[in-house]
């Protein structure tokens, strides 16, 4: 221990803000997966996404790849302004020492609370201020990162939860259909699900459904 307090006492302090800048960074790095989750269009997208195969019973068709990097793409297609707006605001100052590391943490910060703001309920946001006994903010750069997060992010769940309902309805209805007609006809040993996946990809074909979930997820953002 002594010779790891002596080892940091020894170096010099420009040696030193650079391998905790590069620490930090690092651990910016880790936690990038949980910021893309949650900070972004990410969580609605991919919750979308699997109520779809889940209401046309297609089991792992698409694969779970590449329903992630639909969702993945998709997410940096709406989120590209919010990017751009971080970049040109934080990341190329900081790269060209124009501002500090705390500077370009505030700078970055305030595009992604803009962004999750016009998606955040007032209600859920009401929630974790009122836990965390914080002051009401004025503006929505008020707003703590940990409060707006968990806000964002159960309001995120909440309305893609609402549209996965919405996408389930047709397709139950011809599961209540197919099952109706084959209890009529006395063929209760035959599970209806083999019988009404064909009319539910038919539908889905017909109607050109992918465009429809697609145009639904951007025109929700």
């Amino acid at each position: 221990m002594n010779e790891f307090v002596q080892f940091f006492s020894d170096s010099d302090p420009t040696n030193l803000a650079t391998s905790i800048k590069l620490m930090l960074l690092l651990t910016v790095l880790s936690l990038a997966p949980s910021i893309l989750i949650l900070m972004t269009s990410f969580t609605r997208i991919i919750i979308i996404l699997s109520f779809v195969r889940t209401a046309l019973a297609t089991n792992q068709m698409p694969p779970n790849q590449v329903i992630v990097g639909l969702a993945l793409f998709l997410t940096f297609f709406i989120m590209a302004p919010t990017f751009q707006q971080v970049n040109e605001d934080a990341l190329t100052p900081l790269f060209d020492e124009e501002i500090t590391l705390e500077e370009a943490y505030e700078n970055a910060s305030g595009p992604f609370k803009e962004f999750m703001s016009k998606h955040t309920r007032q209600k859920d946001l009401e929630l974790f201020l009122s836990y965390s006994k914080a002051e009401r903010p004025e503006t929505i750069e008020d707003i703590s990162l940990t409060v707006m997060v968990p806000a964002f992010a159960l309001s995120e769940i909440k309305t893609a939860f609402q549209i996965g309902f919405m996408i389930f309805i047709p397709f139950l209805v011809i599961d209540m259909i197919v099952a109706s007609v084959l209890m009529s006809m006395g063929m209760m040993m035959l599970p209806p699900v083999m019988i009404s996946l064909p009319f539910k990809i038919l539908l889905f074909v017909l109607v050109d459904g992918w465009y429809l979930v697609m145009k639904s997820i951007l025109q929700s953002f």
